[in-house]
């Protein structure tokens, strides 16, 4: 990332939020004062679910797939200003509440490790917390679940669904390196894969989570991309709109140990120039948490990228490749001793060199473009029948979808 993080929850009013673990002892909370007030559980069950309905008008929970897709949709565009130089433009695929839709969030994972049959009686009088005489039942929950996200949840199980059984019925397979190819789509466009792990992590998404997602789209894109058409002169019309972005400034990767004081600094470069190892002296004495562990590797950057310290930066950039710096003083006071490991010289690229990734880029658009109508047209010829909102699709409504089409 080229600069600090933002809180991406806060920085979109209409944006919802995650359903988070935290909001269950808020809940018991809220039960604790009503209950001391010697009210029923019904009437705190009632209360809740009327907190819900306010929450819900204004837009501060998440609910299901769509409001996944606008989560990731935020950090797509968050990072879309912050693309270096170097890498090649953003392709949204947050324009599609299917395309970048999380497979199931935190309520359903929840409700799902509660019961075995939701709906059964017996199980769902079982408590699960209770406050001072009063008690909170599995049922209870349940509903207040539902009531946050079940129905949004349950309408993006039903389109994984729908994927599955086209991709069966078209016999297409996903291997893993479909999989790595679609996470790789995304490691470009935030940057790296510490930076995607980073917002993977504050969106409570994990690496399994997002690979199930990954699988999916890559299901998507077997299904529709036999569908899409990319000439050549579209290919050309991109690069040149885009041809800057496309070119490679100058870089060094440099790697660094951060210390306190000047004087360790200038104690670091003796026994550098004594023989010592700069990664196994970064791993043992810097303070730089994120890149101590890499044995203080920075990895490649060019200048006015903001990924470094603007100190560290103007010193790698007068180093020849294995020199090491004299002790420099970095933004926050502390001190840094930096050694260039490798440079790459600026280079012009041509539209053969980036033909294939042009090419790429447009059927991923094309794709993700394509998905919402595609799954609109599967829903319409399904036979689908939904207990959280009592719709249903007869197969006489599926069968004239079919005869229209």
């Amino acid at each position: 990332m080229t600069e600090e993080k933002k809180d991406l929850q806060g920085s979109t009013p209409n944006a919802s939020e995650p359903v988070e673990e935290n909001q269950v002892p808020e809940a018991e909370a809220e039960h604790k004062a009503e209950t001391s007030e010697g009210q029923a559980p019904e009437e705190v069950q009632e209360q809740e679910v009327q907190a819900e309905d306010k929450r819900d008008e204004e837009g501060s929970i998440v609910t299901g797939l769509d409001a996944s897709s606008e989560a990731l949709a935020v950090m797509q565009a968050e990072d879309a200003s912050e693309t270096p130089v170097n890498e090649e433009p953003p392709v949204n695929r947050g324009n599609s509440s299917l395309w970048m839709g999380i497979s199931l969030i935190l309520a359903v994972l929840l409700v799902i490790s509660l019961f075995t049959n939701p709906f059964a009686q017996k199980d769902s009088e079982k408590a699960v917390a209770t406050v001072n005489d009063a008690k909170i039942t599995k049922g209870q929950l349940y509903d207040a679940l539902v009531k946050a996200g079940g129905e949004q949840t349950l309408s993006g199980m039903i389109d994984d669904e729908l994927i599955r059984q086209e991709a069966v019925k078209a016999n297409v397979q996903v291997t893993d390196a479909d999989v790595k190819k679609e996470r790789d789509f995304y490691i470009t466009q935030f940057g790296s894969e510490d930076a995607l792990n980073q917002l993977l992590a504050q969106y409570g998404m994990t690496n399994e989570d997002f690979d199930k997602q990954l699988h999916k789209e890559a299901q998507i894109r077997k299904l529709l991309e036999p569908k899409v058409t990319v000439t050549d002169d579209q290919i050309k019309s991109y690069f040149d709109q885009n041809k800057a972005q496309f070119n490679t400034p100058a870089q060094v990767q440099a790697s660094q140990i951060v210390v306190a004081t000047e004087k360790e600094a200038k104690d670091i470069i003796s026994q550098l120039k004594g023989g010592s190892d700069f990664a196994a002296l970064a791993k043992e004495k810097s303070t730089d948490t994120t890149t101590k562990d890499k044995g203080g590797d920075l990895g490649f950057f060019a200048k006015d990228s903001g990924t470094v310290d603007p100190a560290i930066e103007t010193a790698a950039f007068g180093l020849k490749k294995n020199d090491i710096s004299s002790a420099v003083k970095t933004s926050d006071g502390q001190y840094a001793v930096v050694k260039v490991t490798d440079t790459k010289e600026a280079h012009t690229a041509t539209l053969e060199e980036k033909k294939a990734d042009i090419k790429d880029l447009l059927i991923t658009q094309q794709v993700s473009t394509m998905s919402t109508s595609w799954l609109d047209d599967l829903r319409s010829k399904a036979t689908i029948n939904n207990s959280l909102t009592g719709n249903a699709a007869s197969d006489e409504t599926a069968a004239e979808g079919t005869a229209n089409e």
